[in-house]
């Protein structure tokens, strides 16, 4: 958000921008930079005699939106100088094997090098024995029922292959049935609705288009294009014409495998609410900006520990911006009182332009440039926030890294769209949210105050500058309440955030129930008024293991003690290292290549045989260990595909591992996960650095 009104001149040359961009007769893509494609059509299976009318198609698309197109069935044509000059290869309904050893050599490389690829149909029944090839398609072909009608489902409609489609997309084409679920690996863009035709064989999650990215570069596959009558069609088109500028690079997408989130917002309004002018229209599950400065806010839940993903669109010029961690208030200002704001306006200063906490933190500007989709286009943001830490992402790429420590503001709260004023045209789409629970990865476990399981005496009270926008209020002597299922685990100390103008009193820690065994207490002291916040803490002795029930429980003089906003459970630094294997995709032990104990040595998966290469000592939020060196990310990089390899021990962030409740191991300071390399399980698959997703091969048993 802008706190100052634009100038005269500002706000004219915004609207020019706005009228170019609505008045512009050809797609948004006309304004790439020009690129090659190679379309490859070779068949060693079944000829679909939709081959060539499809390769004219992408001819044509070519000849409209700047890119050119050479077209073979000549494998001679995959060596590593001549993909070089190609920015996407398309496998156009390719079947069988079609390329020798030496040829899909030089696609890998090509690959690597951060070429990009296009699956259309037949791609998936093409080279079942080349891994690298079915990592980077997605999935194989299993089967298919006859040619007929069938509803397709957008799931994903920020990408530019689905941004055209409504939500439901009905058409007719031959309906693979696939061997493997893609969504574990890829980010699903569309579904099939297998109540709409006969023959569907996947169930109720059917994936039919998907886009990753995959050893450096960048794939889209679709499903459709079976038929001649496919490539006349123009939502066919442009879904095409989408996969292949986003694996040329030309538009940006958030394709990490996503799962797990619960939708806010995706047509339906309910739970939300406005607070001050403006408004937004909802047509097309798509939120639009009118008026302001208002705010548009889920007032229906706050949120502590979440991954908050959104899509967006800018008409131009404009500005809007997303809230999040403000109490729940009808006055817009509050969220900016209260909360923070990750700003939405490319061309505004550092500190204020898309991709900043709005005032208090600039973006990473190189990296969100290189991320980021010009006015027209949607973009993706995922709002990362562990305790008072909030990572931005933009289509995928980090650009921002904030941690909060005024104690007037809290990244707890609720979550909101700013509708900054008229002639600031912003639009969202589906608003989802996956809550990680109340321990951060690796962290200590801080729990709002007033969101307890039971109580007794006490209540919630609405209070300007708590974290939440709600204090535990109304405590007197004998009152108590409950939390359960916390884990305790490794906890050593107790921090709360009290305020009271009150006599004050003592807080007492105990598990089990309001009379249980007493961890510790500590006193709370009059902080000066019933809005002065301030910590108490103290440490806590015979703390047991796993998830408990825990109780506060308040003594003292009088009424009206004390009111307690929040608590934090502080972990003790490090913890009981454990030595042995550390098993993953199926059942294979992580393993130091050739037990071999010189820096950079590979680290891999290999069946599990009890020697010193597979031997590995685990401390907690700290090191993992083997051969007397540690787990390391390679140069301390954050790039998916990092290497990870064993190098001498030097407490630095690349040797910092934490241990996640759903089976991953993160690295903290780059914020990705081990991953093994492909999804695949053969004896000697690498390990490297990846985007967490939580599929199998990203989970891990530790000793």
């Amino acid at each position: 958000m802008r706190r100052l009104l634009r100038p005269v001149l500002g706000a004219a040359t915004a609207v020019l921008a706005v009228l170019a961009c609505t008045s512009q007769a050809g797609p948004v893509s006309a304004a790439d930079a020009a690129y090659d494609v190679l379309v490859f059509s070779k068949t060693a299976g079944f000829r679909h005699d939709s081959i060539a009318v499809g390769t004219q198609a992408i001819r044509d698309l070519g000849a409209a939106n700047n890119f050119t197109v050479t077209a073979t069935e000549d494998a001679a044509a995959f060596t590593t100088g001549n993909l070089a000059q190609y920015e996407a290869v398309v496998f156009l309904n390719t079947t069988g094997d079609v390329l020798n050893a030496s040829q899909q050599t030089a696609f890998e490389s090509y690959i690597g090098a951060g070429g990009g690829f296009v699956g259309v149909h037949a791609a998936a029944d093409t080279e079942y024995g080349w891994s690298f090839y079915g990592n980077l398609v997605g999935a194989y072909f299993a089967s298919h029922p006859a040619i007929q009608q069938a509803t397709v489902k957008a799931e994903n409609r920020a990408h530019a292959a689905t941004a055209h489609l409504p939500q439901t997309w009905t058409r007719t084409d031959e309906w693979y049935n696939y061997q493997t679920n893609a969504r574990s690996t890829a980010r699903v863009l569309a579904t099939l609705d297998e109540s709409s035709y006969s023959g569907g064989s996947m169930g109720a999650d059917h994936p039919h288009s998907w886009c990753k990215t995959y050893s450096g570069g960048r794939a889209f596959y679709t499903g459709g294009g079976h038929t001649q009558a496919s490539y006349a069609e123009p939502a066919f088109r442009a879904h095409l014409l989408g996969g292949i500028r986003y694996a040329a690079g030309r538009t940006k997408a958030d394709c990490r495998p996503e799962t797990g989130y619960t939708t806010l917002y995706n047509g339906s309004t309910t739970g939300w609410s406005q607070a001050g002018p403006g408004s937004f229209t909802n047509a097309d599950a798509t939120l639009t900006s009118v008026g302001g400065m208002g705010l548009y806010w889920y007032s229906a839940k706050q949120f502590t520990n979440y991954s908050l993903k959104l899509d967006w669109r800018l008409a131009g010029d404009d500005n809007s911006g997303v809230f999040i961690g403000f109490p729940p208030s009808s006055d817009p200002w509050s969220a900016v009182n209260n909360g923070y704001e990750v700003q939405i306006d490319a061309t505004d200063a550092a500190d204020r332009t898309t991709g900043a906490v709005y005032t208090f933190k600039s973006a990473d500007i190189a990296a969100r440039d290189a991320a980021l989709n010009p006015p027209g286009e949607w973009n993706t943001y995922e709002l990362l926030v562990e305790g008072e830490r909030l990572q931005v992402f933009l289509n995928g790429v980090k650009i921002n890294d904030f941690t909060n420590t005024d104690p007037a503001r809290s990244l707890a709260g609720h979550i909101g769209l700013q509708n900054h004023g008229t002639g600031d045209d912003a639009s969202f789409r589906n608003i989802r949210i996956k809550e990680l629970g109340s321990t951060p990865p690796g962290g200590n476990t801080t729990i709002q105050a007033e969101a307890y399981s039971s109580a007794s005496g006490v209540s919630p009270f609405t209070k300007a500058g708590a974290n939440g926008g709600q204090t535990l209020g109304y405590i007197d002597p004998g009152d108590w309440a409950a939390y359960n299922g916390v884990d305790l685990t490794g906890v050593t100390s107790f921090r709360a955030r009290v305020v009271s103008g009150g006599p004050g009193g003592t807080l007492q820690v105990r598990t089990g129930s309001a009379t249980g065994t007493l961890l510790g207490s500590v006193a709370v002291p009059n902080t000066g008024s019933w809005t002065t916040f301030a910590d108490v803490t103290t440490t806590l002795s015979g703390v047991p293991s796993g998830t408990q029930n825990l109780y506060l429980t308040f003594t003292g003089s009088g009424s009206g003690l004390y009111d307690v906003d929040d608590f934090t459970l502080v972990k003790g630094s490090g913890g009981t290292p454990g030595t042995g294997p550390i098993k993953g995709l199926a059942g294979k032990c992580l393993d130091v290549r050739n037990a071999a104990t010189a820096d950079g040595t590979q680290i891999q998966i290999w069946t599990c045989n009890g020697t010193a290469a597979q031997t590995w000592t685990v401390t907690p939020n700290s090191t993992i260990r083997a051969l007397g060196k540690c787990l390391d990310v390679s140069g301390g990089g954050s790039a998916d595909g990092t290497k990870i390899q064993l190098w001498t021990c030097n407490g630095t962030g690349a040797q910092n591992w934490s241990a996640q409740a759903d089976g991953t191991v993160r690295n903290p300071q780059s914020g990705k996960c081990l991953d093994v390399s492909g999804n695949n399980s053969a004896d000697g698959t690498a390990v490297h650095l990846w985007t967490c997703h939580t599929g199998a091969n990203q989970k891990w048993t530790l000793p």
